[in-house]
């Protein structure tokens, strides 16, 4: 997997520029506010549909301007594709794959990335949303199933939502929740399956990095389901089918408190992935380097994942997390990068965190402008 070419016009502080990548590590070299992160942020853009920052694609064009263009080019399975989005202010965006429009449900998996931000050190000490996010953003990316079954639970939720709100201000009778409640039961069991499944593989893949991080410590990933009375280890045989009688159940307990709060309380949207360093909870008693450390050893295990899944190393971004990991990390980390030969995109403000020998293309940004060293 690489990508060769990525072209921006009018988006945020750059005019037209365009950059040709070798299969190395990339490293763009600059103050804060140059736009570096524009760069990261329109990688993720091509692979996800969205900005990693913003919710509103106008923020992404270009002060003054009407419209904007991201466009990129890549080499999959030896075979080359190209990928555009056109937005206009005022307007929806388009998008094009190999020339065709796509719709956002079916780009998610055609580019297969791992970003690592400042942000993502709080994966581990953060809320239980973030860590789901991390599950739903791999999986997705993997299957394309699974993208389309997060996408129709998520509708379900929010259909069972109105009818109860329509139920406490009586305005329907409970009987409206049973359609509901069978589908998001069955939905619910699928998704959380698949959940339970890929957490047993980044276990193993976390535990194995960890080793590597953190000599003589053992990183372990759970899965917890919201209600449920202990962790789930690992996906068994029958499991979808258990798991949908027990939500079933719990609709029916809760109904009378989702009726007044007009809110699903039981479902995978609030489940939480719970990570334990020498078995003990890393979010609640780990050091702040142990948290950092756990919160690399799932970026780096989610690389191998996607690999595994799809036979091909997905595209690395690391964004401003040089100057947020100590020495021996951030070593342990370049080596990864040079030792797995993984396209790699890193922003850093000082070329001081990388070895003295040079390790890919550097560049230097300032003020919209890119020069390559």
């Amino acid at each position: 997997m690489q990508i060769t070419e990525l072209s921006l016009r009018s988006y945020r502080n750059y005019e037209d520029i365009a950059l040709g990548f070798d299969d190395g590590a990339q490293i763009f070299l600059g103050a804060n506010a140059q736009g570096k992160t524009n760069i990261i942020e329109a990688l993720y853009y091509a692979a996800f549909g969205r900005s990693h920052r913003t919710s509103s694609d106008a923020e992404l064009i270009r002060m003054g301007d009407d419209g904007a263009y991201i466009g990129l080019r890549f080499v999959r399975h030896d075979v080359p594709g190209e990928l555009s989005f056109t937005f206009q202010r005022g307007a929806r965006r388009r998008i094009e794959y190999a020339g065709e429009n796509l719709r956002q449900r079916d780009l998610v998996g055609i580019l297969p990335m791992v970003l690592f931000s400042p942000e993502d050190l709080f994966l581990v000490k953060g809320a239980p949303a973030l860590r789901r996010r991390y599950l739903d953003a791999e999986l997705s990316q993997a299957s394309p199933a699974y993208y389309g079954e997060l996408l129709r639970y998520t509708h379900i939720l929010r259909q069972r939502g109105a009818v109860l709100k329509d139920i406490r201000e009586r305005l329907a009778p409970v009987d409206a929740l049973l359609p509901w409640d069978a589908q998001l039961a069955r939905s619910a069991a699928w998704i959380v399956t698949r959940r339970i499944a890929a957490v047993a593989d980044l276990g193993a893949l976390s535990t194995r990095v960890q080793a590597v991080l953190a000599d003589g410590e053992e990183l372990t990933l759970s899965y917890e389901i919201a209600g449920a009375d202990e962790d789930v280890p690992g996906a068994k045989e029958g499991m979808a089918q258990r798991l949908e009688l027990w939500y079933n159940e719990m609709l029916i307990e809760n109904r009378a408190r989702d009726i007044v709060r007009a809110t699903t309380g039981t479902g995978p949207h609030l489940d939480d992935l719970v990570l334990r360093v020498d078995g003990m909870s890393l979010r609640s008693y780990g050091s702040q380097g142990q948290q950092r450390t756990g919160a690399l050893a799932l970026k780096i295990a989610e690389l191998f994942y996607l690999r595994e899944k799809t036979s091909e190393a997905p595209i690395l971004l690391l964004d401003d997390v040089m100057s947020e990991l100590d020495a021996d990390r951030r070593r342990a980390l370049l080596d990864f990068i040079r030792c797995e030969r993984i396209q790699t995109f890193i922003t850093a403000t000082d070329a001081a965190y990388f070895p003295a020998e040079r390790m890919g293309t550097y560049r230097h940004v300032q003020a919209g402008q890119v020069l390559e060293d």
